[in-house]
């Protein structure tokens, strides 16, 4: 296990006395949360928002959720920061389904939403609010806002609450929440993995020898999805990729193939390597979905308005 899993999760005596040790930090960062929360200004966008976030740092099924719920709303947009683009200012990734813009350039999630949402726009912009005045102006008719509890829009807060639960309930650096527990009550939908919605893996492509590449937060939770393989290459969240060093280690494991997920597979496809894909797919409480329609269909302008 990485030493940062470790930390969040199942910490060492060592690693608990480094947590407490941080602890005034930690107080800084959720003075400087709640200040950040109570200041920001109300925004009416006049069309339907969405927010799907997490109060956690790292990946809880956000975009997976995005791309199951958003499927069904043509002419809808989303919104990401884009993390660790290879951009900056506003982008749009697609429209309407229409790719504009290359992989590095979007962040390894948008694209991924561009590929899977083909009647959907993608934009990552840090500015939340352009984003949103971009997306009404390419015509969307809803708004599916990727970590967007913080802001003071009007929308529906959906917040997703993992399975795998942190050790400590602090704020970074101490543990791994971005704000303070507490604001789970808050969430218009608060949606625990496990009881609202389900995870089905399917391995697509699925070869002899299979070596798992995965630059995912928290790569520990592919665990129970997967197949007999031959290796594991685990790199931070959002890495990307040395070509030279992958073929190398296809080559020490004898690989016949890397087992990746549909958002390292992005990063990956014009490498040439022989790709197997665990293809995620969320099956979604049908009351959680009727929910989200009911907000969004009583929310969608008139042609008077």
């Amino acid at each position: 296990m990485r030493f940062v899993d470790s930390y969040f999760y199942n910490p060492s005596f060592a690693q608990k006395l480094l947590s407490f040790a941080l602890l005034p930090i930690s107080l800084i960062y959720a003075i400087s949360a709640t200040l950040r929360r109570k200041c920001a200004r109300y925004h009416d966008f006049g069309l339907p928002i969405v927010s799907v976030g997490n109060l956690i740092v790292g990946g809880s099924g956000k975009t997976p959720f995005i791309i199951e719920v958003a499927r069904a709303y043509p002419h809808s947009a989303i919104i990401s920061r884009g993390y660790k683009r290879q951009s900056k200012g506003l982008v749009v990734v697609s429209h309407n389904g229409e790719i504009l813009c290359t992989q590095p350039q979007a962040g390894d999630e948008a694209y991924l939403l561009a590929k899977s949402l083909p009647h959907s726009s993608v934009i990552v912009s840090k500015n939340r609010q352009e984003a949103i005045q971009k997306a009404k102006e390419l015509g969307a008719k809803c708004v599916f806002l990727d970590d967007g509890f913080r802001f003071h829009f009007k929308k529906l807060n959906i917040l997703l609450r993992p399975k795998l639960k942190p050790y400590f309930p602090f704020l970074l650096p101490s543990g791994m929440y971005r704000e303070m527990p507490y604001l789970y009550k808050y969430a218009d939908l608060l949606i625990d993995e496990g009881e609202d919605y389900t995870r089905e893996v399917v391995v697509e492509n699925p070869t002899p020898r299979m070596l798992l590449l995965t630059a995912i937060a928290n790569p520990a939770r592919l665990d129970e999805f997967l197949p007999s393989v031959v290796g594991k290459i685990t790199l931070q969240d959002h890495s990307s990729f040395d070509e030279a060093k992958l073929r190398e280690s296809m080559r020490q494991y004898d690989a016949t193939s890397l087992l990746v997920t549909s958002k390292d597979e992005v990063k990956l496809e014009h490498m040439g390597f022989a790709l197997s894909v665990l293809r995620l797919r969320l099956h979604i409480k049908p009351h959680i979905l009727e929910r989200i329609d009911s907000y969004i269909t009583s929310h969608i302008p008139t042609a008077n308005e």
